[in-house]
């Protein structure tokens, strides 16, 4: 391949696809997650449980989780930078639907499409970084779009906390909506076209047929069901740890509460330092390590100081994060093929883990309150670290260390 056609560090075309592709992982995860410190308001506007305020984030994950191993197929059919766009701008435009929506069932439906549609975003922008990036200037380019996840992620709770505060929960997510369309026309404006794309039929038997190879790998499905474990834990906590802060036993105001995700920062370094711990104390021992840090965090939580919760939800995203970093990363390790394809079956169950636990999570914490929701997150950690003391630590020729 012509190595002009790769974008150069410090070059217009460089910064301008950083630029987009930082904007377009804002967009799906600040759209994917804003409705989850609104798990209250929701329960309060529709007089419904608390399970089923959580299917307004366990839909959107639930079609996200099923979409993702098609959309980097059906990328490579109709380009990258067409469904980054499509995504980015479309994405949105159901968030604003799903915001003046007054019907509970209605509201759902369009998350449910949401979902599908911000699939479109993760695996192909990390393809086109791989295509359109020379070599040496991949590894920044792609730590700034996962930067971009992250502060979506991190933002879209936030903000939408303190946006209800100031205005209601409705113009909250209206707000947030606005903000990402503006992100998704600057996408549409900035993305530099593809140069290296070669576009291939899109094959869905073939593609299947790769699926059930890898799930035939007993090493690749034990970590797909520590992603279902892990995940589920985790955003099972996040759930519910609204309703616990801004009820009775703190009575806190949502602005406050948002602050509880700037946790997320923390969970950033941990899975940097893990990383790269593996070189010297191999992938299981991290990862059972994590799981243990998770689980520490998980059991402070159950106190009644507000600051020792705080410091249990810090240590557990501390943990998580450390746990899903060792973890993805150990797929690409042990898939014999179609890396791309083996890391989309581990966010399908990951998001899956989300979706089923995040609201089974609701009525446990209805019946039990928040020790029995703890309970079902420490079983889930729990059989994460006894599927991780299974999995087998090869080493591979010419290694002394294992992997």
């Amino acid at each position: 391949m012509n190595e002009t056609r790769f974008m150069h560090k410090g070059s217009r075309r460089y910064y301008m696809a950083n630029l987009s592709l930082f904007l377009a992982g804002f967009v799906t995860f600040a759209s994917l997650y804003d409705f989850q410190p609104l798990f209250p308001n929701l329960v309060q506007a529709y007089g419904i449980t608390p399970a089923m305020a959580s299917l307004s984030l366990s839909v959107a994950t639930f079609s996200l989780a099923f979409t993702l191993p098609f959309s980097g197929s059906l990328s490579d059919a109709v380009g990258r930078r067409p469904l980054i766009i499509f995504a980015s701008i479309l994405a949105p435009g159901l968030a604003f639907g799903a915001a003046v929506h007054h019907t509970f069932t209605g509201m759902l439906l369009l998350r449910l499409g949401q979902g599908i549609i911000l699939a479109g975003v993760p695996a192909v922008a990390m393809a086109y970084l791989n295509e359109e990036t020379e070599p040496k200037a991949l590894g920044a380019a792609m730590g700034l779009y996962i930067a971009g996840n992250g502060m979506g992620g991190m933002s879209g709770r936030i903000l939408t906390a303190w946006f209800t505060d100031l205005m209601g929960w409705r113009w909250a997510l209206v707000t947030m909506a606005l903000l990402c369309f503006m992100c998704g026309l600057m996408v549409w404006v900035c993305l530099p076209v593809s140069r290296n794309f070669s576009g291939k039929p899109f094959k869905p038997r073939a593609l299947l047929a790769s699926m059930a190879d890898h799930l035939k790998n007993p090493g690749l499905r034990k970590l797909y069901l520590i992603a279902f474990c892990c995940m589920g834990g985790f955003v099972t906590l996040y759930n519910y740890v609204t309703f616990r802060l801004l009820g009775r036993d703190f009575g806190l105001s949502h602005t406050q509460v948002g602050l509880i995700f700037l946790a997320y920062a923390f969970g950033s370094v941990s899975s940097t330092v893990m990383g790269n711990l593996v070189n010297t104390y191999g992938r299981r021992r991290v990862l059972c390590s994590a799981l243990g840090i998770m689980t520490a965090g998980l059991v402070l939580t159950v106190g009644s100081s507000l600051w020792l919760v705080i410091v249990g939800i810090v240590i557990s995203t501390t943990g998580f994060f450390g746990a899903h970093s060792v973890a993805s990363a150990w797929v690409g390790r042990l898939a014999a093929h179609s890396h791309a394809q083996a890391s989309s079956l581990y966010l399908f169950f990951y998001y899956m883990g989300s979706s089923i636990s995040g609201t089974v999570g609701g009525t446990i914490y209805h019946e039990w309150a928040w020790p029995g929701l703890v309970a079902l997150i420490l079983v889930l950690v729990g059989i994460a670290f006894a599927i991780c003391l299974g999995i087998k630590n090869p080493i591979i020729p010419g290694q002394t260390q294992p992997i």
